[in-house]
């Protein structure tokens, strides 16, 4: 396959994850406005940050390694070794399950029984469901590697909706249930997920559609282990690079995660502030995973496919090189426009969009100021994603295990500014502790880049400096919703939020016509290569 046809495949894999982030994130949304209603605030803590994070660290330490370096290599791979490899995250999970099942009800402060019951089984039924998640990894990666991207959409849409539906009926009819209701929703979602996986797979290797496709496998039983004679049961390089990966993955959880971390073993927010916060975090993320995270996970595909890793610039084709650095110089003025952008017009109306969610109980206290701490590292996770993609695909092995020693004074350095800083300044010193931890990240990626780049005719970094007529005019949009929001919001009725509203749109066309007039690369990129499938599906 081709550059061309990797990048042209690589791009319809993001606009089909961002449709599906965009999906669940709506989907979560609504889920969340409706649940408040029936619930307490205490419930959501215990569920969105206690027991989703058993589920979360649960399936990235069992399979996160696996899924980078299994897909380092490509299409063209001994996929026998590689299915040998993926089917390991299932033992590796059960042993994950018991010790984190220990930790998570031995170990920590347990809520009152009285106003949260059924604790314990519920434990068990969210580490059930990451097991059962696990599943479908082998086939997960076959899916990517061979850009099969209708089917993670349909599979991933259905779990979600079946879990949402079931929630909305459970919590209305059985409130009493509790954590039951949250448990089995999870269980909904896995079960789908894996579901849909296997019939995908059983009906196209029993079809013939796949020795027509010259597919690497002909047989539903070579999705199982096995061994092919003569070779190896497994690539010993790739189990080495995914132990390096492991190492990483620990570390790169603990960053992810850390807030939580802190909250659930250092005890600095009750269970109700925990739920609180979580709204507002899910609330402030929502439109950099629509866009951010599935532009990561796409175009780490297109960087591995493209970039041969660990060599240098001069030793690879210099075409391929070519396209991997202007593609990295976009995608950089891509979610740096879009960062911007947020982090402006996240300011003036933080306050107006939590009233709106959730009423005063999201408005008043930290709510709003949390929100615009918010939008600031939105602009953070933008630049990052992007840097860490190009980076880890390009890292040679060698280069993968120091940076774990980089990844682990991250994390220490974390966890001791979160607990600091939300003893200084409560929940929102775990968004300032993000900001420092984020910052440092991509510190260390331009850094590479820059290294990686440094004797050749091309500088993707250049992505980071939009034009001054775009940042004149998010500068006057930022003044001009600020005043718009002392003035007009929030507390004197709706046609002064209408008129708010009003100005914060005229702005917004106002950056949009200046992004179109002076970023004229950045736009013929998105017409290219991000929306080029939908005008052909039209025509």
């Amino acid at each position: 396959m081709s550059s061309k046809d990797v990048l042209k495949n690589a791009t319809t894999l993001a606009s089909y994850n961002v449709l599906l982030q965009v999906m669940f994130r709506v989907l979560t949304f609504l889920l969340n406005a409706f649940t408040l209603r029936f619930v307490s605030k205490e419930l959501i803590g215990v569920v969105n940050v206690r027991l989703t994070l058993l589920y979360s660290t649960l399936v990235f330490l069992s399979r996160e390694a696996f899924r980078r370096a299994c897909l380092s290599g490509g299409a063209e791979q001994n996929w026998r070794q590689v299915i040998n490899l993926l089917w390991l995250t299932v033992p590796l999970g059960v042993l994950w399950a018991l010790v984190l099942g220990c930790v998570w009800l031995w170990l920590l402060e347990a809520p009152d029984p009285q106003a949260i019951p059924h604790y314990g089984p519920a434990v068990g039924l969210f580490a059930m469901a990451a097991l059962q998640e696990l599943l479908a990894e082998p086939l997960w990666v076959l899916a990517q590697a061979h850009m099969f991207v209708r089917l993670k959409v349909v599979a991933e849409s259905l779990a979600m909706v079946a879990k949402c539906m079931l929630t909305m009926v459970l919590v209305v009819s059985t409130p009493q249930w509790g954590l039951y209701i949250f448990s089995a929703a999870q269980l909904a979602y896995t079960g789908f997920l894996v579901l849909c996986y296997a019939a995908y797979f059983l009906r196209f290797l029993s079809s013939g559609e796949a020795e027509r496709k010259s597919f690497p496998l002909c047989r539903v039983r070579d999705l199982l282990p096995s061994r092919g004679r003569g070779e190896p049961l497994v690539n010993w390089k790739l189990a080495r690079l995914i132990w390096s990966f492991f190492k990483q993955s620990f570390l790169k959880q603990i960053l992810t995660e850390g807030e939580r971390y802190v909250m659930t073993f250092l005890n600095v927010l009750n269970f109700g502030d925990q739920g609180v916060y979580d709204i507002v975090n899910n609330l402030g993320s929502m439109v950099a995973r629509f866009i951010f995270l599935p532009i990561e996970e796409s175009f780490y595909v297109f960087f591995a496919k493209v970039l041969e890793r660990g060599k240098e610039v001069r030793s690879q084709r210099q075409e391929e090189v070519a396209m991997a650095a202007e593609v990295l110089e976009c995608l950089l003025k891509f979610v740096l426009v879009i960062g911007l952008v947020i982090t402006v017009f996240g300011y003036a109306y933080s306050y107006l969009a939590l009233d709106l969610y959730g009423g005063s109980l999201l408005s008043s206290g930290t709510g709003p100021s949390l929100l615009r701490w918010y939008s600031g590292y939105v602009l953070l996770l933008a630049v990052n994603g992007v840097t860490e993609c190009f980076t880890f695909a390009a890292m040679s092995k060698e280069e993968v295990d120091r940076y774990n020693l980089v990844m682990l004074a991250l994390s220490i350095s974390f966890l001791f500014l979160s607990y600091l800083l939300t003893w200084w300044q409560g929940s929102v010193g775990f968004i300032l502790a993000n900001c420092l931890n984020m910052g440092l990240r991509i510190a260390h990626s331009l850094l590479y880049i820059h290294r990686y780049f440094l004797h050749s005719p091309w500088a993707p970094l250049r992505g980071l400096r939009p034009s001054p007529v775009l940042l004149f005019a998010l500068g006057l949009s930022a003044a001009l919703t600020a005043l718009s929001e002392v003035v007009f919001c929030c507390d004197r009725g709706w046609l002064l939020r209408l008129v708010h509203i009003g100005v914060g749109a005229g702005c917004l066309l106002g950056v949009l016509a200046t992004v179109w007039l002076t970023e004229t690369r950045l736009v013929h990129f998105i017409r290219m290569h991000l929306l080029s499938r939908y005008a052909k599906k039209e025509t």
